[in-house]
């Protein structure tokens, strides 16, 4: 059957690019400063989440979360830089762009993909919602809601839908996408944007909606936590339901619906 329209292949694969980039660049500004506070201002001596480098020999990596502290050398606070040696910064080199230290460079690029983003964004909510794709894949229905409990088991037991029931997004996907789209992308553009002074001075609401910049960025780290978990699992599940039928569902916008395998009835005896 086909399942996704051009618009939707070609969106979706924007997001995809835009997410990475945005990623990485993200904590290439994370690394400047690499501890995220509550309010209005910096409290250094106790912030929420923070990453630094001791002064041992060799160094460690410590990263600190609502008081408790955990030793990540080689991956956070302290690892190995370009130059072979020991570097106090809060995310690996390979995990942020660019890789070396340059917090100009990452802001160029967060956002220049941010704007990107949201107009990728603006389209494909535009398009869902004129040829009513969106409510298709993001709306569930009320036998769907009434079949959540079985749902989630049948994902806990990797059993994916087969026949007609593959034909639609079940009740978990459709309500992880609705709270994706509406709630946490809603949520992360707003945080960015309280984080500039120039947003701020232009909608000072938005420092009131986040309760001070520092709870802004706080929220903006942990919503895109968030979405990175998301992709995780929707890169797994794309993996264990069957991954060429899902790529090629999104690069050419064909999907083949397995037909449902019913059980296996015995035959009784007439006799007894």
């Amino acid at each position: 059957m086909f399942r996704h329209p051009l618009v939707i292949r070609v969106t979706h694969w924007v997001n995809a690019v835009c997410l990475l980039v945005l990623l990485m660049s993200g904590l290439q500004i994370f690394n400047a400063h690499p501890a995220l506070y509550w309010g209005k201002v910096s409290t250094f001596d106790a912030p929420l989440m923070a990453m630094s480098q001791t002064e041992d020999d060799p160094p460690k990596g410590v990263t600190t979360v609502l008081g408790r502290t955990f030793d990540t050398t080689g991956v956070l606070g302290s690892s190995v830089g370009s130059d072979g040696e020991a570097a106090d910064r809060g995310f690996p080199a390979w995990a942020t762009l660019p890789s070396d230290q340059d917090l100009t460079g990452g802001r160029s690029w967060h956002f220049f993909f941010a704007w990107a983003f949201v107009l990728n964004g603006l389209a494909y909510l535009i398009y869902g919602l004129v040829s009513g794709q969106l409510r298709f894949r993001v709306i569930p229905s009320r036998d769907q809601i009434r079949h959540f409990g079985a749902s989630i088991w049948e994902h806990l037991m990797l059993r994916f839908p087969q026949g007609d029931e593959a034909k639609r997004y079940n009740v978990i996907q459709k309500l992880t996408y609705l709270v994706v789209l509406f709630v946490l992308l809603p949520v992360q553009v707003l945080a960015g944007l309280a984080m500039s002074p120039a947003m701020d001075a232009a909608f000072p609401f938005l420092l009131t909606l986040f309760d001070g910049r520092q709870s802004a960025r706080t929220v903006h780290f942990i919503v895109a936590a968030l979405l990175v978990l998301f992709v995780v699992v929707h890169v797994a599940l794309v993996l264990l339901s069957g991954f060429w039928n899902n790529m090629r569902g999104m690069l050419t916008g064909w999907f083949v619906i397995e037909r449902k395998v019913e059980p296996a009835v015995s035959a009784r005896d007439p006799r007894t």
